[in-house]
């Protein structure tokens, strides 16, 4: 098993050691699972394509759309308004589940649970922005996953797609003056000296899968099947009582440690939202289908 961002004492990577400890208690010894963090055998994408050949047996990922565009909505922009939308949307049994599930299982894949941290921003030195005419100019990091880098466009930044590993060094010479889709977590914790801001845009909600290679999946019978799934569920329920706690945290400790954080105004919000909606969620039409799309606008939340 493997997570594609997080070191062993990272959220993330407590998360995967949990696991691994809960499943060979509960199968008394019998299922061990080997973990690896992140960068111990590869960058995001090289274990993404390892887990659809089969090559890593479990992964805590971002999900990443290179095999399916489907999977562009679990990224839609402004998907979720607050917390309490948010775990209707993208928890197990939300909305989003029904529609993602096959999506993931015709790639080869079985969608275990979600993973949430929390609403991303946009966190920048130097300069900030609340609204469409101020960010123009600014170049922001984003994920390289549809549709991450349309979202920061149509937000009026400059989007930078760059992998995870490579961002410190691209803020440090100047590449981009920040990074974008990202609770406040990660650009404290590894971007704290380059970094003077951060907006709480609220654009994404910051969110990793547990999958499992579907031939692994099926190999198993159904008693082993039920001890990786429980010890998921088990994560992923304390996760969610404790994400936003969590989130919390680490925007007073960033503030704390001279970080600015900012909220933008109901009316920067207001803006956003019906400028990022407008022209992303008609984007993504094209590639996710007029089908994904109705069942989005059937079931998102609409602005106060």
């Amino acid at each position: 098993m493997a997570t594609e961002s997080g070191d062993r004492d990272s959220t993330q990577g407590q998360a995967i050691s949990r696991i691994s400890e809960l499943v060979e208690e509960k199968s008394d010894g019998r299922i061990s699972i080997n973990v690896f963090y992140q960068d111990e055998i590869g960058g995001p994408q090289e274990l993404f394509d390892q887990l659809v050949r089969g090559n890593i047996d479990l992964m805590l990922t971002w999900p990443h759309t290179s095999y399916d565009e489907r999977l562009g909505v679990l990224h839609l922009p402004y998907l979720s308004l607050g917390w309490d939308e948010a775990l209707e949307t993208y928890g197990r049994d939300g909305w989003l589940s029904e529609i993602i599930g096959p999506i993931f299982s015709d790639i080869g894949l079985e969608y275990l649970g979600p993973f949430p941290e929390g609403f991303g921003g946009i966190a920048t030195r130097n300069t900030y922005a609340t609204n469409y005419e101020d960010a123009r100019g600014i170049r922001v990091r984003s994920q390289p996953i549809f549709p991450l880098p349309q979202t920061v466009r149509a937000m009026g930044f400059q989007a930078v797609p760059i992998d995870w590993s490579e961002v410190y060094t691209s803020i440090q010479t100047g590449v981009v003056d920040g990074d974008s889709s990202n609770v406040i977590f990660w650009p404290y914790t590894y971007f704290n000296d380059l970094l003077d801001y951060y907006v709480h845009s609220q654009h994404n909600f910051s969110f990793y899968a547990f999958l499992m290679n579907q031939d692994a999946w099926k190999a198993l019978d159904d008693q082993d099947r039920a001890i990786i799934s429980e010890a998921v569920e088990v994560i992923v329920n304390e996760q969610f009582e404790s994400a936003r706690d969590e989130d919390d945290k680490w925007i007073q400790k960033a503030q704390e440690d001279g970080m600015k954080y900012i909220v933008p105004s109901d009316q920067e919000m207001a803006d956003w939202i019906e400028r990022v909606r407008d022209q992303v969620w008609q984007e993504a039409e094209k590639s996710l289908g007029a089908d994904v799309m109705d069942a989005v606008r059937a079931n998102a939340a609409e602005p106060q």
